[in-house]
């Protein structure tokens, strides 16, 4: 084999390959890393020119011609297929579509066959086939003008190096294209997210006697967490907070369908056990019975001219109530029942609970409580409670409190779950 670097100087060429192994895994675009290699192992591999042959997507006789060192335009081989030259039989159909490397020193092409176009001119031909999935369903032709330009014992160095950089090549290639499928995915997921919070109240009421403040964070683009107000007769107001089972885009359209089928029950959403019932007997008739998702949901109506908030429970997790005239922590769990969508027949009983002025309640949903650190911890009840110990703050002042705790709880270890908090205080 002819080569510009001195044989029988191991050291020069070692310190050449060494140098071009560290500029091409510098590399992340795969023309680019086409381009650089040509020009590194021109010194390595005397050529004329260099023309690649693709048979992918094509059958015998058929290929197409994706590189040519002599063209002036360049094409993305990967991506723009269309605009690549093809051919049908002749030696370089016999070429590509033999599996072999070749090499030809007395090159002689009839004019009528296609190859001629584009190694008609050359004596000394090397074909080198590239590999995936065990088909050569590539080719690089070396060339050269003169005769006997190539010895068949380089062949082995060159079809293993040629093949091990096609296979890196081919990696980039496959990374590109996985990030522009993640992209296109991202881009649909953020359109997923703008309408689930288009779904939530974009300012929270204004309701007498009571202080109201919001949180809400999706652990990926979109989620399953929900919280809605709905204003009922004699000025009372509905609270409800649900999670979905499960994460991501498929919790995000059971919160979709759930907030649909809150907003369109036939009646005001009054009593809270009526509303659940209504909630769980469509879920599970029609949305959630044959894939295992359920919703855990709490829903009450606080009447600001008594102070009372009377309840029903689907399995959410009992908001915490603290009692800041005495210090004491109450638990709203004396009404419950299972998770909406389990099972058609539930129904939901209700109780209910006199508030007092200086009273905070924190309607969460188990990402707060089930948040983690690095040793796979959990943030826990023990942590929020400590939280509501501090009754100065105004419901804002809590919610900020509590992600707070949070954060520092989970010093960076990102979001496992959705999170979602609403506090009421009571004035």
């Amino acid at each position: 084999m002819s080569t510009l670097l001195p044989e029988g100087d191991w050291q020069t060429r070692l310190d050449y390959i060494m140098d071009m192994m560290r500029e091409m895994s510098r590399q992340t675009d795969p023309s680019q890393m086409v381009r650089e290699y040509a020009a590194r192992t021109q010194a390595l591999l005397e050529r004329d020119r260099v023309i690649s042959l693709s048979r992918r997507g094509h059958e015998s006789p058929e290929l197409r011609i994706t590189r040519d060192s002599n063209s002036t335009v360049e094409t993305n081989p990967w991506f723009e297929q269309h605009k690549h030259p093809r051919v049908r039989g002749g030696l370089l159909a016999d070429l590509i579509y033999g599996d072999e490397p070749r090499v030809i020193n007395d090159l002689t092409v009839p004019l009528d066959d296609p190859a001629h176009e584009w190694v008609g001119p050359y004596k000394s031909l090397m074909a080198i086939p590239l590999f995936d999935q065990g088909a050569a369903l590539n080719m690089v032709l070396f060339l050269r003008r003169e005769p006997n330009a190539y010895r068949s014992d380089g062949l082995p160095e060159t079809v293993w190096m040629s093949n091990l950089f096609g296979r890196a090549t081919h990696n980039l290639v496959l990374t590109q294209e996985l990030r522009r499928a993640y992209d296109e995915v991202d881009k649909e997921l953020l359109a997923v997210a703008r309408i689930q919070r288009s779904l939530l109240p974009d300012k929270l009421p204004e309701i007498p006697t009571l202080d109201l403040a919001a949180y809400y964070q999706t652990s990926r683009r979109a989620g399953g967490d929900y919280y809605d107000l709905f204003p009922l007769t004699d000025g009372r107001w509905g609270i409800l907070i649900a999670d979905v089972s499960g994460h991501g885009t498929p919790a995000a359209v059971v919160m979709a369908i759930t907030h649909t089928l809150a907003h369109t029950y036939p009646e005001p959403p009054d009593p809270p056990g009526a509303l659940l019932t209504h909630l769980n007997q469509q879920l599970a008739r029609y949305y959630t019975a044959d894939n295992g998702t359920f919703v855990t949901a709490f829903y009450g109506i606080y009447d600001p001219h008594t102070r009372a908030l009377t309840y029903a429970s689907a399995g959410h997790d009992p908001p915490r109530l603290k009692r800041c005239t005495d210090g004491s922590l109450i638990l709203l769990n004396a009404a419950g029942g299972l998770p909406l969508g389990v099972i058609a027949d539930e129904s939901y009983a209700e109780a209910t609970q006199q508030l007092q002025v200086g009273d905070q309640i924190v309607f969460y949903t188990d990402g707060i409580t089930e948040a983690f650190n690095a040793k796979s911890e959990l943030f826990g009840k023990e942590r929020l409670d400590q939280v509501l110990t501090d009754c100065r703050l105004t419901a804002q002042g809590l919610i900020d409190a509590v992600m707070a705790s949070v954060d520092e709880f989970a010093a960076g270890h990102p979001a496992d779950d959705d999170r979602t908090v609403l506090v009421a205080k009571v004035v």
